[in-house]
Order: structure tokens, then sequence, then C-alpha cells
């Protein structure tokens, strides 16, 4: 019918969006003046359905916020942007140490440059028993991985946050009754020789506070945190260091920067405190 109507299906359309495949002018290609390399450019802000190892159930399906960027060499005037999306897409979703390692090789080769970088962070998630009626809740847990691959080295940090509940000592001390306690947030960044299962991360935070928090409390399980809480007061600086000191007993760790803040539950400001290895 188009034939008829003296449309021809095989004449190119003449005016409006050039068609795929044919020649374009190639923008960032161009040389620059300017002999400014620059470190990092790419595309940040990514939203992409991945599956991350989970060490019970062996994949979990989350959804992550993905920056990927490599150097740009001083004579070159931009990078190519779709080639970002091109190669996340080719891995497919399912995020691994090794999958990564592959990923950051075909940034370097795709873009032509000489460093790749990649940040994937996620909402993990963990099936928690309450402490006295065993309820089962889902609670999340943010993670974050920094990779990146300069010259030929690979280097992967894992960070992963944690709520807590802790206690106040002082308060605990000084008052005839009751203490204030409030909800706290534990930041721990590591680097490991091996694989550390988030599950193991999270256990070591969570043993260090003054209480773990759940998604799923009866008026049993909340009378046990409460009393639990109080049974062990923490100050922000003892949730760091008991954190630290458990972290030391593993070798296969060779870095760590632990932070906690606390969301003051009298105060009008937090309170934070930080250790980070050498």
């Amino acid at each position: 019918m188009l034939q008829e109507s003296g449309i021809d299906q095989n004449e190119p359309p003449k005016g409006g969006l050039p068609q795929f495949g044919d020649h374009l002018h190639d923008e960032q290609q161009l040389s620059d003046e300017r002999g400014l390399h620059i470190d990092k450019v790419g595309v940040s802000g990514l939203r992409f359905p991945i599956e991350v190892c989970d060490r019970t159930s062996l994949t979990q399906s989350t959804v992550a916020t993905i920056a990927m960027y490599v150097d740009l060499d001083q004579s070159f005037k931009g990078t190519h942007m779709s080639r970002f999306i091109e190669v996340l897409n080719s891995h497919g979703s399912i995020i691994s140490v090794d999958n990564i390692s592959e990923l950051l090789l075909e940034m370097k080769e795709r873009l032509n440059s000489s460093n790749a970088y990649l940040e994937i962070e996620f909402p993990y998630f963990i099936s928690k028993k309450a402490p006295v009626t065993q309820q089962a809740g889902l609670i999340d847990y943010k993670v974050h991985f920094d990779v990146s691959l300069i010259n030929e080295g690979i280097d992967f940090a894992m960070t992963l946050k944690v709520p807590v509940t802790t206690l106040c000592p002082c308060s605990k001390a000084i008052s005839e009754y009751g203490a204030h306690n409030q909800r706290g947030e534990v930041s721990v960044s590591i680097r490991s020789n091996e694989t550390v299962w988030i599950e193991d991360l999270i256990k070591v935070v969570e043993s260090c506070a003054s209480s773990e928090l759940y998604s799923l409390l009866k008026r049993p399980d909340e009378k046990a945190v409460t009393e639990r809480a109080y049974e062990n007061p923490v100050f922000v600086e003892d949730l760091v260091r008991n954190v630290v000191t458990k972290l030391k007993t593993d070798s296969n760790i060779t870095w760590y920067k632990v932070e906690a803040e606390n969301y003051e539950s009298i105060h009008n400001h937090n309170a934070y405190a930080c250790i980070e290895s050498g």
C-alpha cells in the first residue's frame, strides 16, 4: 500500500533523523588543545537490576545504583557515554568479583583508557527472627562496592552500613531509672585477600552494639531488645573500638575504616567516631 501511494519503502527518508549505520561526525574523537587529562569521566546514578552472591540462597535479586568511569587522555575532547551502558548490559545481571574484573577490563578496552572505575550500591536483605517469638521479617542493609582497575591492578573495597541501637553509659550511670538510647549507623569499609561474606560482617557489627535491630517485634521481643540494650551500654567511641577489635582478629582483612554515628535522642546533633587502619 505504501508503494501504491507513491512512497518507496527502499528509498531513504529525506530530512529528519539519520538512519542507523550512516556515517556520522564523532565530536568526542576530536583533539583537545587544553592539555588537561581527566581522571574520571563516565555515567552515574544508573539504576540496574542485579543478582549478588547470598550465603544462604546462592544469589539474591536486588536493584543497584551504578557509576562507571574511565580516565580520558588529554588529547581527546570527550568519551563515548553510550559505551558504558553497552558494556554493562553485555555482562548480564549477576555481579561477582570475577564478573566485575571482566567488566572493568572491557570498559578500558572499549573506551581506550588506562584506568577504569566502578561503583555499585544496593540494598541487601536478610531474614531475621525476633529474639523471643522467632517471627521472621526482612531487614535491609546498604552495601557499596568500590572497584578500580588502574593499569593492570585491581582494587576492591566493600562498604557495609549497619543500623544498630546504642544506649548511653553515662545516662545509665547518672539516672535513677532509665537511660537514653537511640538508633545509630555503623559504616564498615574493608579490603581483604579473599571474599568476606556480607552476613558475617553484619554479625560482627551487630554484636558490638547495645542491641541489633529487627523489622518485626512483638511485645515479648520488644521487652527483650530493650533490656538487652540496657545491659550493654556503649558510647559511639566504644562502638568503633569494639568493631575494630574484632576485625583485627581476621588476618584476611588487609584494610578497614569503621565509622559510627548515633542519631541522638536528647540532643539536636549526632555523635560520631571513626577508626581507620594504617
